[in-house]
Formats: C-alpha cells, structure tokens, sequence
C-alpha cells in the first residue's frame, strides 16, 4: 500500500510540462531591433562601397581607353613616311601601313654585275642590299614619299607607289614603273594597306584593308573594319611635323570615354618617322 506521500509524488512526476516560447510582442521587439542595427549597418558601409564601385568603374574605363590608345600608337610607329592624314573634323586619322622596308641597288657593283633600280625610265626589278624584306601578293612598293599634296611623290595618288610581283633574293620584281625621284638614302618601303582610326557616333573604330585613294575617305568603304571602345564621349586626332627638314611626325590623340556618370580622359602622342 503506498503512503500519501508517495502517491503525491508519482501526481507530480507525470503532469504535463509547460510549453516555451516568444510572445509576439517579443518577436516584435526583436525585428525592430534588427531592422534599427541593419540600417546603422547599411548607413555605414553604404560609401565605402559606393567608392569601391566607382573606383572599379574608372579602372575599366581607364584600362578601355589606355588599350586603345597603346594599339594607335603601335600601329602609328609602322605608318610609311609621310603618309599620316588627320581630316578636317579632327575625328579621323589615316596612313598607310607597312610591313617592313630596305635598301635598293643605285648602280651596278665593281664587276658590272647587279640589279640597279632604274629612274630613266620603266623597270620592272631591282637589288636590295642587305635583308631581304617579307613580302607577299598585294604588297606595293613606293620609294621617296613625301606625302599628301606632293604630286608624283604622293604614295596616296600612286605616283611613287607599284604593285609587288615576286622575289628571289635580292632581285624583286615589281609591275613595271618609272619612280619619280630616287630617294636619299636609297630606301624603299613594303606597304600593306591603308588604315584608317575613327572616332564616330560614340565608338573608336579600326578600319583596314580597303583601296588606297587620293582623297581621305570618312569613314572607308570595304575592307575590314573592328571595335576598338564604345562610350566615346569625346575623341580627336591631331598631326604635325617637326625638327629640321620635317623628318618626324607627331600625332596627338585624345580620347574621353564615358559611363553612368564617371570619365576618364586619356592623352597620348606617338612619334612617327618621316625620313623617306
């Protein structure tokens, strides 16, 4: 028989436990204090990325213009003397592309043997002395260019300038051409193609590959043409000689690039050699 105190105790070993848990003023309480920490939070790391951001997008703006920037002034460095042309808007820039160049035979050597170029009148092959430049079908040869407006010394008007045929070194053969004037230096130059670099409707773009023409086309027609940078809010192209005899060339570019409210402008000057 259980005593009184026992029973009593086994009542209160089997009630049922109390349910816990958060009132929903409590909830309330908690989720306007998280939400009162979150803005703090937000407030204060908001300009700190604001800035990260506006870094990063000047960082690509600035790396967009620095590359092509870099691309005209390597190219620039391979322009035939004096054949840089910058149009009268400022927004497009012109030469003709070369792929390499050397020296022509004046006259026979001691033995009465070699391959003179002759100025007298039409030749169809000459000697070059030392390295034998790379060429390939559609290269032309142009000798003593001394640029735009210069009549028969216009590689742009093709007075100086004739079609590549073959080579078996050191002879080339050329189509046939009386040059005008022999040059100096007794230099000749290999040019591929013209090229053309346009800044138009907020784009720089890169054209090649088309015919070469008296005057400046803007932009050109045919030919190959690629993308350089969009965002273009401002670009020009600028061209002039100096030193003694106009033996160099300096092309100025500037060019901004704009986006969702940042710039970047970029200046850059590529010296181009002129001696012909």
């Amino acid at each position: 028989m259980l005593s009184k105190s026992n029973h009593e105790s086994r009542i209160t070993n089997h009630a049922p436990l109390r349910a816990r848990g958060f009132t929903l003023l409590e909830m309330i309480v908690v989720i306007a204090i998280v939400g009162i920490i979150g803005a703090a939070v937000a407030n204060f790391i908001r300009q700190p990325i604001a800035g990260y951001t506006d870094a990063v997008r000047r960082a690509e703006l600035s790396d967009i213009a620095d590359t092509a920037l870099r691309r005209i002034t390597r190219d620039l460095r391979s322009a035939l003397p004096n054949s840089v042309r910058v149009d009268g808007t400022g927004n497009f820039v012109e030469y003709l592309q070369t792929s390499g160049g050397g020296r022509y035979r004046a006259e026979v050597d001691g033995g009465g043997l070699g391959e003179p170029l002759d100025f007298s009148g039409l030749d169809t092959l000459f000697d070059v002395i030392g390295p034998v430049p790379a060429m390939v079908a559609g290269d032309q040869i142009v000798v003593y260019n001394l640029g735009p407006g210069t009549g028969s010394t216009d590689a742009y008007t093709g007075g100086n300038r004739t079609a590549f045929t073959s080579v078996a070194a050191p002879t080339v053969t050329i189509a046939a051409k009386q040059f005008p004037f022999a040059s100096p230096g007794k230099r000749f130059q290999v040019v591929q193609y013209p090229v053309t670099y346009a800044c138009q409707a907020g784009v720089l773009r890169r054209y090649w590959g088309y015919a070469i023409t008296p005057a400046q086309p803007v932009p050109p027609a045919g030919g190959s043409n690629a993308l350089l940078a969009t965002n273009v809010s401002s670009c020009r192209f600028s061209y002039a000689t100096v030193g003694s005899g106009a033996r160099t060339g300096v092309v100025a570019v500037t060019l901004e690039i704009s986006l969702a409210g940042e710039s970047v402008r970029l200046f850059q000057q590529a010296h181009v050699n002129n001696v012909p």
